[in-house]
This record gives structure tokens, sequence and C-alpha cells, in this order.
């Protein structure tokens, strides 16, 4: 399982939210590339950025903080947040992005998601996010009326091969994550699933690495010093 340190962006800054809730923003670190280099330096694989400013107002808000850590941490990067046509997801993924979730897009205009993939592949990812089993939209503002599993057999019809799946009551609590959400989403689709949401500790890593999940997302429980990044990414391997 891959371990994939979050860095959440608003107002150029590195936050995180409780239950997705904007007005309980915290900053938690200073600057955005130095973040990305401690992530580095604990061997870290893979990042994971949302842009949540971008999500809410639907256009990248935050790109140019993303693009400085493609240009000097040189590690993979996913993003998501505010990406919601064709050519936004070619310039990122131009400009070095390794993978690009689409979330409200995803939900709102399926044709969109059906062309990525057709064009970029794996290289595409579905943010679902879900609040009482229903899919949430526009920086999780709006609760669907669409149960998540029924969305993610969509997702895979349409070729999607990774979802980042959080449960938003869980998000930001540390609480420990939706182990049976998580469960039933990696059984009902053949997609690697990223589980997201109120990861605590070390133990709840081991747990949702010996459901067979593909990768985990981690970051007030990093930022808080809950989980040692370093530790997590040798046991999870």
């Amino acid at each position: 399982m891959i371990i994939l340190p979050a860095i959440d962006l608003k107002d150029g800054k590195c936050v995180r939210l409780y239950q997705g809730k904007m007005d309980s923003s915290e900053v938690v670190a200073k600057d955005v590339v130095e973040t990305a280099l401690e992530f580095k330096a604990c061997k870290a694989e893979y990042i994971h950025m949302v842009d949540l400013d971008g999500a809410v107002k639907g256009s990248m808000k935050n790109i140019d903080k993303i693009l400085d850590v493609i240009d000097k941490v040189k590690l993979p990067i996913e993003v998501g947040g505010g990406i919601r046509d064709m050519e936004k997801i070619d310039y990122l993924i131009t400009r070095g992005i390794s993978r690009v979730i689409l979330g409200t897009a995803a939900l709102n205009n399926p044709n969109l998601v059906t062309e990525a993939v057709k064009k970029h592949g794996e290289k595409i990812a579905v943010g679902i996010d879900a609040k009482d089993e229903k899919v949430a939209v526009d920086g999780w503002m709006n609760i669907s009326s669409i149960d998540y599993i029924d969305f993610a057999k969509e997702m895979e019809k349409i070729g999607v091969k990774t979802i980042i799946f959080t449960d938003i009551s869980k998000d930001g609590t540390l609480q420990g994550p939706n182990l049976e959400q998580l469960g039933k989403i990696q059984n009902s689709v053949s997609c690697n699933i990223i589980a997201s949401g109120g990861i605590k500790s070390i133990e709840d890593l081991k747990i949702i690495n010996e459901m067979g999940i593909y990768g985990a997302i981690t970051g007030k429980a990093i930022y808080s010093g809950s989980i040692d990044l370093e530790e997590a990414i040798k046991i999870c391997k």
C-alpha cells in the first residue's frame, strides 16, 4: 500500500479542515514547497494535493503553488479541486501532474470523465466524497442523491482505474476511517481504492493495508505528530 501525505491549499496556505467545513480551516504549515520536500525526505513516493478554493469556486485558485511543488520537489503528484474541463486536465498533465482527480465534474459531467480517460488513461482518477453514503460535490457544500457505490460502479464502467474515497464525517477528525464503507467500495469495484478521511494512527494504516487497499491519504495525523510518515511508509510497503 502506498501512503500519500496530503497538502490541502486554501488562500495559498497549507491547511486542514474538520469534516470538510471551509470555516474550520487551520494553517498547518507555512510553506507548501518546504512541506512537500519534508515529505520527500521521509521517502514519500506520491503526494496528494487539493485546491480547496478551486473545489468551492469551480476553477483552480492555487495552481501556482501546485506547479511550484511539481517543479521543485520532483515527486509524482495527484491533484484535485476545481478541475472541471478538458483544457485544464490537458494543461495539468502537460505540466507534469501524474494524476488528475475529478470530483464534482465526474458527477455532473460523466462525458468529461469518458473523454479524459480515453485520452489520458490511468492519469485520471475520481474522488468520491460521501456523507451518509451519498456523493457530495462543490467542495462538499452540496450533497447529491447518488449512492457512492452506484457512482463507483459507473466510474468503473467508464474505465476509471483509481478512486479516492472519503467519508466526509471522518475527515480531519482523527477518529479513525470508516472501515465499513471502505470495505464495501473495495469489494464492489475492481478499481484501485485510495482511502481518505479520519486516519489517526499507524494501526489504522495497518488495518487498511490488510484489507488490500491500494493507497491511503493522511494529512492531519502527520501534521499533529500522531503518525510518523517515514515509519508509516516503511510498515505499509
